[in-house]
């Protein structure tokens, strides 16, 4: 008897199956939002926004949770957040579809001010791993799939201490705590400890917790890192208490900086990397561009432009294009030029605080009140595309991925599916 190809018995759907498990673990990474501003940092999502929003949508699920300001974060099926509903700062790991829960882990002591207590550093996934900071410098890698300790370290050990007077005196973070977010370039994981002793940032190896080095004496401020390459040279990038600065991703070594200081000893917004220039916003001393070129072993860094007058105080605006969008001065949404610093349009109505989400050519702005305002990113006007109102207040970033909205306030957890093909 002729011997018949197993292959030939397989039906469409088996094969078209097949296939799936051969795409979608690259499909569903980059639709990801696995860490802070999502994948590449930068506020950008690779899912599309809808073209309008519905005024009252169903919630995919809602979950009570605990205090916390800490954002959300999504790798495939499985959703991160941080709160400190145990007593203590805990990582809480859900099923993103349902939002049932898989495993939840203490890790750090609570925190808690005159503002709302509770975790306030977004975690960090890669790989199988889950890296997650306190308020008070408790750092771990936890293993995604159960939530147990792989290694970790207190920033104390490195010479960070924390002052009892939170109206003055050193660094934001050691008065109020660390609210940063660790970031990942090949096999390490930067971290911007805030020691005064040669450890204001350092390197580790991501999967042992080595320490690979350990740099400067820069007070922390409540920035998160960017890693990138500038100026033909591997970098991470940090905003300190003293200024802005790049560091040598292998050795730490300081390529350059750009020094200023504000009027609180504190810097909140994170870096914005455009080409081989950063663009970097602060409450005191307003927006600026800084451009960096090769200059031999180290790196130059120019100030292309600054405008005094945007002093952005917490929200970190998205790059779309030539433009920038986001949260400005005096409770208005802007948008600027990026190559000159001048702002195109301002929108007033948007509160203390909004997170600005962007795909395409439209952005997902969750203002501080809980409302979301879809809006086109437009340098020629501001249009609305549609709003709802998605939780209570909060200062929270949202997560968007495969086409989901996860928003967050001090009580709830909720999803919110913005397209057909959502989950």
């Amino acid at each position: 008897m002729k011997a018949t190809h197993p292959f030939r018995w397989l039906t469409l759907g088996a094969v078209l199956a097949c296939c799936e498990v051969l795409i979608s673990p690259s499909a569903v990474q980059a639709a990801d939002w696995p860490g802070w501003r999502g994948r590449s940092r930068d506020g950008h999502a690779a899912d599309a926004l809808p073209t309008q929003l519905e005024t009252a949508p169903k919630a995919l699920w809602r979950k009570p949770i605990g205090h916390g300001y800490s954002g959300v974060v999504v790798s495939g099926q499985k959703l991160v957040y941080l709160d400190d509903s145990s007593g203590q700062e805990t990582a809480h790991c859900l099923d993103a579809g349902t939002g049932r829960e898989l495993w939840s882990q203490p890790f750090a002591e609570q925190y808690a001010d005159e503002f709302e207590p509770g975790p306030r550093c977004t975690p960090l996934i890669d790989g199988q791993r889950i890296y997650v900071q306190s308020c008070f410098g408790e750092f771990a890698c936890l293993s995604l799939n159960d939530g147990k300790k792989q290694w970790g370290f207190h920033f104390r050990d490195y010479g960070m201490f924390w002052v009892k007077d939170r109206s003055g005196g050193p660094g934001a973070a050691n008065r109020r705590g660390n609210s940063g977010s660790a970031a990942i370039a090949g096999d390490s994981i930067f971290i911007q400890i805030g020691s005064t002793n040669g450890a204001s940032i350092a390197a580790f190896d991501k999967m042992s917790g080595k320490l690979l080095w350990k740099s400067q004496d820069d007070l922390t401020s409540y920035a998160s890192l960017m890693t990138g390459t500038l100026g033909g040279r591997k970098q991470a990038i940090a905003v300190t208490c003293e200024g802005l600065l790049g560091l040598d991703t292998t050795t730490g070594e300081a390529l350059w900086r750009t020094p200023f200081k504000t009027g609180a000893n504190r810097n909140v917004l994170t870096p914005i990397l455009d080409g081989n220039s950063v663009l970097f916003a602060s409450y005191t001393t307003g927006l600026r561009r800084v451009s960096l070129e090769a200059d031999g072993s180290r790196v130059r860094a120019t100030q292309t432009w600054l405008n005094p007058a945007l002093k952005i105080n917490l929200s970190t605006p998205v790059l779309v294009g030539r433009h920038l969008y986001g949260h400005g001065p005096d409770k208005d949404f802007v948008c600027v030029d990026a190559s000159t610093g001048t702002i195109q349009w301002r929108q007033s109505g948007f509160n203390q605080y909004a997170s600005t989400v962007a795909s395409g050519s439209r952005l997902l702005v969750l203002n501080d009140t809980g409302e979301v305002i879809l809006l086109e990113a437009s340098p020629a006007r501001y249009t609305e595309l549609g709003r709802f109102q998605a939780c209570g207040k909060t200062f929270s970033h949202p997560a968007y991925a495969h086409g989901v909205l996860y928003t967050r306030d001090s009580r709830e957890l909720a999803a919110w599916p913005l397209q057909t093909s959502a989950r």
